[in-house]
């Protein structure tokens, strides 16, 4: 190609850009899109929007957009043109219209480390076929005879290990809590034993990945964690051949106690299938668990008043056992019986805001509020700018689990109100499938943790969100033993 031809084929690469960016700018001037500003080229606002805040509040990039712009408002975040919603409506909107306006679309990243068949990046067909499995696994018959039982066990476990006048981090010993009970549930990994430990010491290492900044370079966070994540890959890969072994040999039968037991004998899903499911679900079920358990631990200690009313219902459960001659194990009635808790863990969950936006993106042009949202455009329903909104719940910025007694929502089965502008576990076809599973770890966890302890902060610690959320110092307690008369 002579130099005149490469200076004409550049010229017309030129003019054609030109061309391609007026047409998608004359179209968006035909649009009625949301107020708000672009940002810088190509990083948009994505920066400011990522900064840390305190994990109560919505942040200063929302403060400031919300107050400028209002509750929807448009931006550019994580590499594409972006419609934020702080509006209630608008995110029940979004998410029961899954699969038909909007779907899922987290960061590229995402699904790199976490693999392309994770349930938290799938769409479609795919994605509800994952969630049934889950589902049936997690179905009440099972919390109540399988895994309430393990639930309480793994509790002790980790508390039976607390000193009287002992100090430490309690997002680690959480997170010890939700690690090993999903390393039970899962695989029927048991604690404390060596492969356990080091399944557990590299998935840290995955975890720290999942949450930096996606740098697939020598020695950063992002590359560990993918080295991690094939290291965790080929010990569930390994365990699935152990069985499937032991079954052909007729050994053992194909047991279904465990999730990677069920799948394999009641799905038809690829050994890749499987692996991401159970990696997924393992990133799932400990992330998310243990950063409720911790921010109830951190909002109790502030809060002498819920820490009594639930002392007293717990220590009622307990006595009401031993005069019926009961068993000393929880059982699901028990369960039932835990009504304030129930509240605490809806205003713990309001409040901190373990998932505070999720990621969608219009597959249709669509208008709402007569405002456009182009086809193709990213969606960010931010969930906790509306668990935090004045106009939907009195006073958002104190901890008041009393206000799940009598805001007037509809009642659960736990006899705590719901607020229908309450959704922690998301909503529509993607609602959590493991957020009833949650819920019993935070009871249970609550009931063996006032009936045995009083705490207070060691040191001066808040939650922050970065967005994911987290204590900087690892929430340091002092705890002391207590014995109730019960």
């Amino acid at each position: 190609m002579s130099d005149l031809e490469f200076f004409l084929f550049l010229l017309s690469s030129v003019f054609a850009l030109f061309l391609i960016f007026n047409v998608i700018k004359a179209k968006q001037n035909t649009l009625n899109l949301p107020p708000g500003t672009m940002g810088w080229p190509f990083i948009g606002e994505t920066i400011g929007y990522l900064k840390p805040y305190s994990a109560t509040s919505v942040g200063e990039f929302m403060e400031q957009h919300i107050s400028r712009f209002g509750k929807i408002f448009k931006s550019h975040l994580f590499g594409g043109p972006t419609i934020v919603s702080a509006d209630a409506e608008l995110n029940k909107f979004i998410l029961q219209n899954e699969g038909r306006l909007f779907e899922c679309s987290y960061p590229r990243s995402i699904g790199g480390i976490l693999g392309k068949w994770s349930m938290l990046v799938l769409v479609g067909d795919m994605h509800r076929d994952m969630r049934i499995i889950s589902l049936n696994f997690l179905s009440n018959a099972r919390l109540k005879t399988h895994l309430l039982p393990e639930v309480e066990k793994q509790t002790l476990l980790v508390l039976s290990s607390w000193k009287d006048n002992s100090t430490f981090c309690a997002q680690d010993e959480a997170k010890k809590f939700t690690f090993n009970l999903m390393a039970k549930h899962i695989m029927s990994l048991d604690p404390g034993e060596a492969e356990t430990e080091q399944l557990k010491k590299e998935y840290i290492t995955f975890m720290k990945g999942v949450v930096s900044p996606p740098l697939n370079f020598p020695g950063t966070a992002y590359r560990k964690a993918l080295n991690s994540r094939s290291t965790i890959l080929k010990f569930i890969e390994r365990k699935m051949e152990e069985r499937v072994w032991k079954m052909k040999e007729g050994r053992e039968s194909l047991e279904d106690d465990d999730l990677l037991g069920w799948v394999l004998k009641h799905s038809n899903l690829s050994k890749e299938q499987i692996l991401d499911l159970v990696l997924s679900l393992l990133f799932a079920g400990h992330e998310t668990s243990s950063v409720a358990i911790a921010l109830a631990i951190y909002f109790l200690q502030a809060c002498p008043t819920a820490v009594h009313q639930l002392t007293e219902e717990h220590v009622g459960i307990v006595k009401a056992k031993k005069q019926s001659g009961e068993s000393p194990e929880l059982t699901w009635d028990d369960y039932r019986k835990m009504e304030f808790t129930q509240c605490v863990i809806n205003e713990t969950l309001r409040y901190g805001n373990v998932v505070r936006f999720l990621h969608r993106k219009a597959i249709k042009d669509v208008r709402y509020k007569g405002y456009d949202i182009p086809r193709g455009w990213k969606v960010l329903p931010v969930i906790a700018a509306v668990h935090l909104d004045s106009s939907h719940f009195d006073r958002p910025q104190r901890f008041d689990p009393w206000r799940w007694q009598n805001n007037g929502g509809s009642s659960s089965s736990s006899g705590a109100t719901v607020n229908n502008n309450y959704m922690p576990f998301g909503g529509g076809p993607r609602l959590c499938a493991g957020s009833e599973l949650a819920k019993l770890e935070m009871a249970l966890f609550i009931h063996h943790l006032v009936l045995n302890f009083r705490w207070e902060l060691a040191d001066a610690d808040q939650a922050f969100a970065f967005p994911f959320v987290d204590f900087p110092k690892g929430l340091p307690v002092k705890v002391h033993r207590h014995t109730l008369n019960h």
